[in-house]
């Protein structure tokens, strides 16, 4: 059971209701950890409004799920890891896929090289080296992508302390740690 109120739509006011309708309208349900947001319309509007607007930018869906899986893992999140490892299924990852993205790397080059530099930040709490910029830009990211990772990185922060701190219930395959 969830430590912070999970706001459903019998127990939503107006503001939160239209939240939750326009994510079960785009996402065809609601997941937990955002009827936990929905306590905080305004928290919840900068979620959805980041996690959007990151979307737009130059790194592919799977790179974004390798990410958010190593980040997971890292920050020992099971509901994260959870929901990124159905996410990254529906994204074409392989199970050996995730798998190797939560250890840390993946079994494309470029892309390991990207779970890499997410771990490190997670790991060194954004202190990392000037070789773990110069190994990302040798792989082919430019400062922007670099910014990318570094943004995709926080926002998986974000929800796995709010996953961690509510202990919201998991309602997606579980996956252990």
């Amino acid at each position: 059971m969830s430590r912070i109120t999970t706001v459903t739509f019998e127990t939503a006011n107006d503001e939160q209701k239209a939240l939750l309708e326009a994510i079960q309208q785009k996402l065809g349900m609601v997941p937990n950890f955002l009827k936990i947001f929905a306590n905080s319309p305004s928290a919840l509007r900068a979620f959805l409004g980041l996690h959007a607007i990151a979307g737009e930018g130059s790194l592919d869906l799977q790179t974004r799920e390798r990410i958010a899986l190593v980040v997971a893992q890292e920050n020992s999140c099971e509901y994260c890891v959870s929901a990124h490892t159905a996410i990254g299924r529906k994204a074409g990852l392989t199970g050996a896929e995730m798998e190797a993205n939560r250890a840390g790397t993946s079994q494309d080059a470029k892309a390991a090289v990207a779970v890499k530099l997410a771990r490190a930040l997670v790991e060194h709490q954004g202190d990392i080296t000037t070789a773990d910029l110069v190994e990302a830009r040798n792989a082919g990211y430019t400062d922007s992508d670099i910014v990318e990772i570094i943004t995709h990185v926080g926002m998986t922060l974000l929800t796995t302390i709010l996953g961690k701190a509510s202990r919201v219930e998991i309602d997606f395959p579980k996956v252990g740690l």
